[in-house]
């Protein structure tokens, strides 16, 4: 595995250039299905195909489940398959809001084996490879220790689901808020999540996202000594779209207890 994770993360870092090199961004934006909220740029895809090519190179059997593509769920049942999103948090990018990042997670039988996420702005590279801890460029890193009152809630608002998801989002935000230090809502659910497992929040949620948006972050906060599951407390399936919830172990019981008094999802 580190013979793999050594030749991924120059690919992923070689990648971010495209999003740090991009100009005129808004004038190559289409928006999925008629909707504002869920955009696609002509880089989303240059780095998605960037990835897919390169990565081929060095795993000729490797399948892909990325965000700007067809899917198929069974593919994550093979040997290598890489769950990608591109462009995380495209609407920042879109806006220069400079929060968007590169998730890449790498499966196994249905297991996420690598994982990475990378922000080229600040060029910082989370990483892990599972059973082998987390790391970001290179150095140890774990979730906080912070208890509720002192956390910061990062969270997500389904910009793309405000009608189904929206008012039930900000409702546990505020209850969250009632408790801890303050909310965030950053705008890249994969960089909230690794900067979870960084100790830079303490706890995320995000009431419905899709598997590459948490697929490597899943990874992250496991081998950074954090919890992460679906909306009953379990295991994420990787499948389908999906409820997150995200947790430093000591706020863990107070957050998802709040949770399941809080919404109804």
């Amino acid at each position: 595995m580190n013979k793999i994770e050594n030749l991924l993360l120059p690919l992923i870092r070689e990648a971010g250039k495209i999003m740090t090199g991009a100009r005129e961004i808004e004038d190559t934006v289409s928006e999925k299905g008629g909707d504002s909220a869920n955009m696609v740029t002509v880089y989303d895809v240059a780095v998605q195909n960037f990835l897919m090519q390169e990565i081929s190179k060095i795993i000729p059997d490797a399948f892909f489940f990325a965000e700007e593509k067809e899917n198929n769920a069974e593919d994550l049942m093979r040997d290598h398959c890489f769950v990608i999103d591109p462009i995380d948090g495209t609407t920042n990018f879109v806006h220069d809001y400079r929060y968007s990042c590169i998730s890449v997670a790498m499966f196994s039988k249905g297991d996420v084996k690598f994982a990475a996420v990378y922000d080229p702005y600040a060029d910082e590279m989370f990483s892990a490879v599972k059973g082998g801890g987390a790391f970001l460029n290179g150095e140890p890193m774990k979730v906080s220790d912070r208890d509720m009152a002192h956390s910061i809630v990062a969270f997500g608002t389904c910009p793309h689901m405000k009608k189904k998801m929206g008012e039930q989002s900000f409702r546990l935000a505020y209850a969250l808020y009632s408790e801890c230090s303050d909310v965030r809502r950053p705008g890249a659910a994969a960089l909230d999540i690794a900067h979870l497992a960084a100790g830079r929040n303490d706890i995320f949620f995000e009431l419905l996202l899709s598997p590459w948006d948490f697929a490597a972050g899943s990874l992250l906060v496991k081998e950074a000594g954090g919890i992460i599951t679906n909306s009953g407390g379990e295991k994420i399936d990787f499948s389908a779209p999906s409820p997150v919830f995200a947790a430093n172990p000591k706020v863990w019981s107070r957050f998802f207890e709040i949770v399941k008094n809080t919404i109804d999802i």
